[in-house]
């Protein structure tokens, strides 16, 4: 593509950005489309998340992406923040307006879309949760405006599961939502959809698993892992083995890319385009089925 004067320019804040797929989904949505855009990843410590916010607005940047760790840290310069993002407490999308930027959460639509195109539902679900960090406290959230019929969340640390499960509830107003034990976990009945939101399992250390009983997994019809370094980890692996269906966290970063894109130029990216990327995604990770 040819860069001037008329292109819009969209990026990436964060630290680590080097490894990111983030450039793949946007340059290739914006070629595929034939809009004049480019998108850039840009490393920013900490310390300059304030002075890269008021940067990228005196730049006349159409919106910017935030990655780890900056997600909460950039809601103070940011001049309007839609309630979802606001509720979650994180930002992974700021769209250019009149005085600065507004922030967004794309994570979970993009995770909702994610599921939705599997044929995975929330609503009315038996949920269990995995984890008790940013991921897990947003997905919970996402599970509450959803109609779960229950949650179920397992973190190693009590204390922090407690936390999500309190500050969910204040959130939505509704007590469906209970932190089990490990023995507890092992003794589940009933059949579930396990999302797991933490970082066990990433690359390299990919033969690590939350949980190894296989008690768990008997448990699980369908098994949701966010990590999509490796393609398939050891809890999709342990659920497939299972007979459970299997998604992992690769669609998820597809939708949430491609609704900060819709956000950025206000239009509609079509499943054919979405697929297109998917397959420019897994090429790019070496993946070939």
């Amino acid at each position: 593509m040819q860069i001037d004067g008329k292109t819009k320019t969209c990026g990436l804040i964060g630290d680590p950005v080097a490894h990111t797929l983030s450039p793949v989904i946007h340059n290739t949505l914006a070629q595929t489309r034939g809009d004049d855009l480019v998108y850039v990843p840009l490393r920013v410590e900490a310390e300059q998340v304030g002075k890269a916010v008021e940067g990228a607005y005196a730049l006349s940047l159409t919106g910017l992406n935030v990655t780890v760790p900056h997600k909460s840290a950039v809601i103070p310069y940011l001049v309007d923040i839609d309630p979802l993002a606001e509720k979650i407490g994180a930002v992974n999308t700021l769209v250019r307006q009149e005085g600065g930027f507004k922030g967004y959460n794309t994570d979970m639509p993009g995770l909702l879309r994610a599921m939705r195109s599997e044929g995975i539902t929330v609503k009315e679900q038996s949920v269990l949760l995995l984890g008790a960090g940013g991921a897990a406290r947003a997905v919970a959230f996402l599970c509450m405006s959803e109609g779960a019929k229950e949650i179920l969340l397992y973190n190693r640390t009590v204390e922090k599961a407690e936390r999500v499960a309190k500050e969910a509830e204040t959130a939505f107003g509704r007590s469906c939502i209970r932190v089990i034990s490990k023995e507890e976990l092992l003794q589940l009945t009933g059949s579930y959809l396990a999302i797991q939101c933490t970082s066990v399992g990433l690359y390299p250390n990919v033969d690590d698993v939350i949980v190894q009983e296989d008690a768990l997994y008997e448990k699980i019809h369908t098994g949701v892992d966010l990590i999509y370094r490796p393609y398939e980890t050891m809890f999709m692996k342990k659920v497939k083995a299972h007979g459970g269906k299997t998604m992992n966290g690769l669609k998820m970063l597809l939708y949430q890319g491609i609704i900060a894109y819709e956000l950025w130029n206000k239009c509609e990216v079509s499943e054919e385009t979405a697929a297109h990327i998917l397959q420019k995604m897994k090429e790019e990770m070496g993946i070939h089925e």
